[in-house]
């Protein structure tokens, strides 16, 4: 995605993986600034624990504490930032959608769900429930977020609770931000699992908004279940294209980026191209 927006613009510049184990993410970050690389993604589970290695965080990423985006600068060390709120807004603004007072449930309380949080309240939603399974973790994503999210409120996520299954039949949009239902190519059966029960599935208000911010397989068996319940579903492909042309900006300082290049690349890639 990212090389053919870099091949279109003609800059001399590759994007490339680099698999990175937790204990290793201290030596990775600054042995890519010695090595004077522009800019680089931070993706699952490293959004929270680099954000103490930047040298300066954007205001976005300070609230919302999780940075995917780091930037090279010009006197040293690198800018945090978070493009997954930019990302993860693109489609639901053009859907036309009026979300301003609209009730909201995020699945998850990781990296992503803080983004998502604070993409939620700038979209001026109402309430917003977000379910944990985990009460410190959950506590931890709250806690923080108080003060500029009053509308905010954690969900406990028990199997025996019926908490979940009450919010999911009043909401408007559902929003997973946990990886259940990702498949990859070691993990293929993962494909066929759901965040949500049964139970909880059949609770899903029909007419509602149901958006799985995972994009392989294409739809997930969430969204399938949630098409099934007459509701509208969105993966997570376009926050993908709209946070790397975004993160592409700010490497670049160009205001313009090939966005169409990159969106299809990576259905190419997934085999939707």
């Amino acid at each position: 995605m990212h090389n053919a927006a870099l091949a279109e613009l003609g800059l001399d510049w590759v994007y490339l993986a680099l698999p990175t184990p937790a204990e290793q993410l201290d030596t990775v970050v600054r042995g890519l600034e010695a090595l004077d690389c522009r800019g680089l993604n931070v993706t699952l589970p490293h959004k929270q624990a680099v954000a103490r290695l930047c040298r300066s965080l954007s205001p976005l990423a300070e609230r919302v504490g999780a940075v995917n985006t780091l930037v090279r600068q010009p006197e040293g060390g690198w800018l945090g930032d978070n493009t997954d709120v930019t990302g993860f807004l693109a489609p639901l603004q053009a859907s036309g959608n009026a979300w301003q007072g609209q009730r909201a449930v995020v699945l998850g309380c990781g990296g992503s769900a803080r983004a998502v949080v604070a993409a939620l309240v700038e979209l001026g939603c109402g309430a917003i429930h977000v379910a944990g399974r985990s009460p410190e973790k959950l506590e931890a994503l709250l806690a923080p977020c108080r003060s500029w999210a009053p509308q905010l409120a954690g969900l406990p996520w028990q199997a025996a609770s019926p908490a979940l299954a009450d919010a999911l039949a009043t909401t408007d949009l559902v929003v997973n931000t946990t990886p259940v239902g990702m498949a990859s190519a070691t993990n293929p059966e993962a494909a066929q699992k759901s965040p949500l029960t049964s139970a909880e599935l059949e609770a899903l208000r029909p007419g509602s908004t149901v958006y799985d911010l995972i994009y392989t397989p294409r739809p997930t068996a969430l969204l399938q279940a949630a098409s099934a319940r007459g509701c509208h579903s969105l993966d997570g492909l376009e926050m993908l294209v709209q946070q790397g042309a975004a993160a592409l900006r700010l490497w670049s300082g160009l205001e313009t980026v090939p966005v169409a290049a990159m969106r299809a690349a990576a259905l190419a890639q997934l085999g939707g191209g």
